[in-house]
């Protein structure tokens, strides 16, 4: 990891160079390159904050919601507004694993759902 990192900051230039400074052979670092990461490299993935209109209808929100479950999304906010005049206004960012869903998917399958009229995506990292 630390060899990878001396490379990727610009801080040494050759491989031999990165791995002498962190002890290792060369043989280990190309053996294992692709093999091991940070914890946090390993977790990224898509964050996306989108906001919907849909009816005020019991269940509606559960449906939605085991949407994003379906592909296999981390809500990490959610927001309900008061619905007035029969339609609910919910915005929501979840986050998606590249390795555990695909967030395009996800987004057309909730914009699919009987009861959702609007679906604007407001951010993605």
């Amino acid at each position: 990891v630390e060899a990878k990192k001396l490379l990727e900051t610009q801080k040494l230039d050759t491989v031999q160079e990165a791995v002498d400074a962190v002890g290792i052979s060369r043989s280990s670092f190309y053996k294992y390159k692709d093999d091991i990461f940070p914890f946090k490299e390993k977790t990224k993935g898509e964050n996306i904050t989108f906001i919907l209109q849909m009816d005020d209808e019991p269940g509606l929100l559960s449906a939605v919601l085991a949407a994003i479950a379906q592909f296999h999304g981390n809500i990490l906010t959610i927001h309900q507004s008061i619905p007035m005049n029969g339609v609910a206004g919910l915005t929501l960012s979840v986050a998606i694993l590249p390795t555990e869903g695909d967030a395009a998917a996800m987004v057309d399958n909730i914009e699919h759902i009987k009861g959702v009229h609007y679906l604007k995506i407001l951010g993605r990292e």
